[in-house]
């Protein structure tokens, strides 16, 4: 999952398996309800993994 994260230049909040049942959406209801707490959170797809991530921006206080 490292490897993603780097790649993408975001943090991974949580994985969901892309066999989720016809018309459930968890990775998107996961982060729906980030963004509902004032995260930025996304979903994207892994193809290597078969699986949706759900990311947030990297913050970098430099």
């Amino acid at each position: 999952m490292q490897e993603v994260s780097a790649a993408m230049g975001a943090k991974v909040l949580e994985r969901f398996p892309a066999g989720a049942p016809r018309g459930s959406w968890p990775a998107e209801e996961y982060a729906a309800a980030r963004r509902a707490e004032g995260e930025p959170a996304t979903v994207v797809m892994d193809l290597k993994s078969d699986a949706f991530l759900v990311v947030v921006p990297n913050r970098d206080d430099d």
